[in-house]
């Protein structure tokens, strides 16, 4: 049985870091590889065709750099689009983040659920599909917000969140008659924003895939590794933080990644 395994978590910008760590707490003893795409941020006006390739591109060479054992694409847009051609072309698992509809539907009292995403999530049929499959029966609110993915990630900048502008672009649900008392949180960026988002909303329950993600990680990987022998989390110093392009932002952004033991940082070129 090997020992620990390299674990690389992808997404357009840094909200999957809130996929990672909720990785990381289920998973100590790993190398994480966290790769953030933000030469192409944001995916959500994306086309299917350029993210296809991009993000197929983008795991190729970060496979070729590290000895990668599972990837996670904790990207909602991304994952509805590429899991079926990632799948295909690469031998190693590959997990995506799709909207926790299901869970979301076990909490809620009034039967009204909102999905808070971006709009290409949004508008994805496989979104559509989630909610036919799952959800008959229960009212699903939906609302495409691209704006938050940026704002969120502004807050990791240290630039606090605006709850005049947020409570402006939550209006369509402020105005319901029936406002959703769960919300999903459809966006990996969109959990570093729910302090603000529950205060918009203080009535609502917020859900992401986070912890999900996890239990599926750890069931692929614990056949070949060893996860549970006890290892302080400090002594993982290898984890390895890259972006697509340096710039300002990344810059500003280097003391908050190593608060989540992203250490070492690489600008990698597509």
């Amino acid at each position: 049985m090997k020992s620990i395994p390299n674990i690389l978590v992808f997404d357009s910008g840094i909200g999957g870091i809130s996929v990672y760590n909720e990785i990381r707490q289920k998973i100590p003893r790993a190398n994480y590889i966290y790769i953030f795409d933000n030469q192409a941020f944001p995916y959500g006006d994306k086309s299917n065709e350029f993210l296809i390739k991009r993000v197929k591109d983008v795991i190729n060479k970060a496979i070729l750099m590290f000895a990668v054992d599972i990837v996670v694409i904790a990207c909602n847009t991304a994952s509805t689009i590429c899991l079926p051609i990632l799948r295909s072309s690469f031998s190693i698992p590959i997990v995506g983040v799709v909207p926790a509809i299901k869970p979301a539907i076990k909490i809620t009292k009034n039967k009204c659920i909102g999905l808070l995403a971006t709009k290409a999530t949004i508008q994805r049929e496989y979104t559509h599909n989630l909610i036919r499959d799952f959800a008959s029966g229960y009212k699903i609110e939906l609302l495409g917000l691209s704006e938050l993915a940026l704002i969120a990630e502004q807050k990791l900048q240290g630039v606090a969140v605006n709850i005049d502008v947020l409570t402006k672009l939550m209006s369509p649900w402020l105005e319901l008659k029936i406002v959703p008392d769960t919300i999903v949180l459809g966006c990996t960026h969109y959990p570093f924003i729910q302090p603000e988002l529950a205060l918009v909303l203080p009535n609502a329950t917020f859900i992401d895939s986070g912890y999900a993600i996890a239990a599926r990680v750890y069931e692929l990987l614990k056949e070949e590794f060893n996860l549970t022998s006890i290892n302080p989390l400090s002594q993982v110093t290898s984890n390895v933080v890259c972006s697509t392009l340096y710039n300002e932002q990344v810059e500003k952004l280097i003391g908050t990644l190593q608060r989540f033991n992203l250490i070492n940082y690489q600008c990698i070129k597509i």
